[in-house]
């Protein structure tokens, strides 16, 4: 008899819900997480980071088919909307408190897709082409230094210093290589030689940039959630006002002071000694 009572309760034993297939052919993402000191498994992902992250990656991806058809002037816009998103999706996650580990890595390939792939390949499209070898080669050494520079932030987030990038991040030099293609299409819509010899010095050297260990400043320190003279409210203003005037040229200036205050500050820190 308790042969068949076993046989009897194993025949009628139903699987609790979690054991039983979902619909979808998609396994729920589940991540251990700490709280109050203790480790918590919470299935599921936030919405509103990894929306905005997913917004970075399309404009990342549209770039890319924009480059494909000729369409440089608009793929080098999307590069400067997934910045915008980019910036957004880490403060938002900050601020709301929902930040993860799978939005910290998702954020990361985004990234690649959109400050690494696009603007090499947009670049690429738009003048390097004709250069043959040396062309591609130029494009892949930027296409290498922002996965570099990817995969080392990820390693040394925990240690690095919060106020200073090591190297020059990815959003500011696909910044810079979307802001010359941008630039240079409002005056011109043909391309020369020298301007594919210049975007491949420019893509060479943001790569090498990238991968240095020269620091940049973060602007992490600005608190978004504390008062501001109001006075601050009138210069934001007038930014906004500078950068309409004429938007390729003002970005392009601005994102290349940027990229060349890095080695700047670094030979200014040299000369004092």
């Amino acid at each position: 008899m308790g042969d068949k009572d076993n046989v009897k309760r194993l025949a009628d034993h139903k699987p609790e819900q979690d054991e039983l297939p979902g619909i979808l052919p998609v396994d729920e993402h589940v991540e251990e997480v700490s709280e109050n000191g203790r480790p918590v498994r919470r299935k599921g992902i936030y919405l509103l980071p990894n929306l905005l992250t997913t917004g970075a990656l399309f404009c990342g991806f549209f770039s890319i088919v924009a480059a494909m058809n000729g369409k440089f002037e608009s793929g080098a816009v999307a590069i400067f909307i997934a910045m915008l998103l980019d910036g957004l999706d880490g403060r938002v996650a900050r601020l709301t408190n929902t930040q993860s580990a799978f939005g910290a890595e998702y954020d990361s390939l985004s990234d690649m897709v959109s400050f690494g792939i696009a603007p090499s390949l947009l670049v690429f499209g738009w003048s390097l082409a004709p250069l043959g070898k040396i062309g591609w080669a130029a494009a892949f050494i930027y296409v290498a230094g922002a996965a570099l520079r990817l995969a080392r932030f990820n390693t040394q987030a925990e240690i690095a210093d919060k106020r200073y990038f090591t190297g020059l991040p990815s959003p500011a030099a696909a910044a810079v290589a979307a802001a010359v293609v941008w630039a240079w299409q409002d005056v011109a819509t043909t391309t020369g030689m020298q301007e594919a010899a210049f975007s491949a010095i420019v893509l060479a050297t943001l790569g090498m940039l990238m991968v240095s260990n020269i620091r940049y400043h973060s602007f992490k320190g600005i608190d978004f959630r504390g008062r501001v003279p109001f006075v601050a409210m009138l210069a934001i203003i007038m930014v906004f006002v500078i950068v309409t005037i004429d938007p390729p040229k003002v970005l392009l200036v601005t994102f290349m002071i940027y990229a060349v205050s890095g080695p700047v500050a670094r030979l200014f820190t040299f000369w004092k000694r």
